[in-house]
Order: C-alpha cells, then sequence, then structure tokens
C-alpha cells in the first residue's frame, strides 16, 4: 500500500490530479509524431516472444523513409527468398503496415503495432500474411517482437574468396574440414573442396546468397531434383582479412546451442 500511495503521488507531480489523462496523451501524440522519423535505418529481429529468436527465423527491415522500405528473409517453409524485396509503407499512429510483392503471385503484408523505439532498439506485435494468387497461406502472429539496429551491412564486403572451417563444436551442415567460399558479386557463390591437395569447386545445380547487414542467408541443391537446403548466419565481423560468423540454432527437441564460424580473405595469387 505504501508503495502505490508513493506512485499515485509521483504521478501527480507529474502530470497533475486533474491532467493525468491528458498527460498521457501528450505522450501518445509526440511518440506517434516522432516515429516516422526514428523508424528510418536498418533493424533486424533479435528476440520473438520474450525468447532470443534463432538466426533461421531472423528478418531484416530497412526503412527508407516513411512511405518506402525492403525486407530481406530466407523462409524454408514457405519457400519465400526475399532479397532486399521493396516494400510499401503506411505509418498510421503507432501502427505500420508493409506491403511487398515477392513474385507476381505472392504478396507480404506485415502489420505492426510499435510500442517503443529507441536509438538501439524497437518494440512491436505484428502479424505477417502471405497471399499467393490473392489466397492467404500464412498468418503469423507474434505478440512480442524486439528489433535492433543494425549499424554494419556487409553486402560488399563478403564479396571474394574465403577459407576457413567451423570453430563450434555443433553445427547442421559442416562436415568439419577446411573449405573455401567464392562469393560473387552477381549473389551466387562457388564452394571448394580440397581433393588430393587440390582445390575443386563444386557443381550444385543452385547456389545463391544475398547479405543484408550482418545477416548471410544461402541456398543450394545439388542437382534440379534434389532436395533445396538452406542456410542462415549473422556476421559478426570482418576485419583485417579474417571474416566470423556466429548463428543460435535450434535442435528438434527446442534446445539452442551457438555454432561459429571463421575463414580468412585468399588473396588473388594464392588461389590455385
Amino acid at each position: 500500500m505504501k508503495k502505490m500511495i508513493m506512485w499515485v503521488m509521483a504521478a501527480t507531480l507529474v502530470c497533475g490530479t486533474s491532467v493525468f489523462t491528458s498527460c498521457s496523451s501528450d505522450d501518445d501524440n509526440d511518440f506517434e509524431r516522432d516515429l516516422p522519423e526514428k523508424i528510418i535505418g536498418k533493424w533486424m529481429l533479435n528476440d520473438l516472444d520474450g525468447k532470443a529468436c534463432p538466426t533461421n527465423l531472423k528478418a531484416v527491415l530497412t526503412f527508407l523513409s516513411p512511405t518506402k522500405a525492403y525486407g530481406s528473409l530466407s523462409d524454408y517453409y514457405s519457400e519465400s527468398w526475399n532479397n532486399h524485396a521493396l516494400a510499401d509503407v503506411a505509418i498510421n499512429g503507432k501502427n505500420v503496415t508493409l506491403t511487398a510483392n515477392e513474385n507476381e503471385y505472392t504478396t507480404h503484408v506485415t502489420e505492426a503495432t510499435i510500442s517503443s523505439i529507441t536509438d538501439k532498439d524497437m518494440l512491436l506485435g505484428s502479424s505477417w500474411k502471405v497471399y499467393v494468387r490473392d489466397k492467404m497461406v500464412i498468418n503469423e502472429i507474434h505478440e512480442s517482437e524486439r528489433y535492433v539496429r543494425v549499424p554494419n551491412d556487409y553486402e560488399g564486403d563478403i564479396i571474394g574468396t574465403w577459407e576457413g572451417r567451423v570453430t563450434s563444436a555443433e553445427d547442421e551442415h559442416t562436415d568439419g574440414e577446411l573449405h573455401r567460399w567464392e562469393y560473387k558479386a552477381d549473389g551466387t557463390y562457388v564452394y571448394y573442396s580440397q581433393v588430393d591437395g587440390q582445390w575443386t569447386s563444386g557443381t550444385d545445380y543452385l547456389s545463391d546468397y544475398f547479405v543484408d547487414g550482418i545477416l548471410l542467408c544461402t541456398r543450394w541443391k545439388k542437382t534440379a531434383d534434389s532436395e533445396e537446403l538452406r542456410e542462415w548466419w549473422e556476421i559478426e565481423s570482418i576485419k583485417d582479412g579474417v571474416m566470423k560468423w556466429t548463428a543460435l540454432r535450434m535442435r528438434d527437441d527446442g534446445t539452442t546451442y551457438t555454432a561459429t564460424f571463421q575463414m580468412t580473405k585468399v588473396e588473388e595469387d594464392a588461389l590455385d
């Protein structure tokens, strides 16, 4: 009871007994007025429904203006591959709607209600709907999401050939051996393995990638008829010719672990 009385007294001093409601309204008005400016920039999903979000579920949103944005998402279940997909933005008070056409048949609509925003993070609840030929095929709702502002964009820095291996005890697709990856500017990559001491390129039917901010998404198929596989990483840093990756992975039983990778840039004169 004592704490309640003190809280009421503090509220009275700040807003005044007779204008408490209008004080809250003023705060809301300020928030809604400033939101179109504060939302500008690059954001990545970090927490989902109060828990750390696995890297495989992360998305990046970049607000270019209060009316335009682009989003990047690699979603295995819906087969979406949104590489900097342009979206129309509508802001109405605290409500933000993004509409993006993945292709001529598929449209993504995200409706979010922003509860707070700072220079570092943004809290919201949202629904994500996917329409294929005007029929809704996905309706995913999350009451609590936390996005963090992304200060770095490694899209150009990753281009080139890198050599390395997994540095964690566990990861989904690795064999633990030394490999090379040649990331090209056209969004494709070449995967190399050592065979009899020589670097040999793979002959995958599909090998695509994109980087948005620090999120690296890849997909590949061995043949036209084989299963498409995907992998997601967060680029921890690219500095002095060394690139480090990290990812929060989820096992089938729901437990999680952190996978890490490290590689070094291969100079042109060392390629063979």
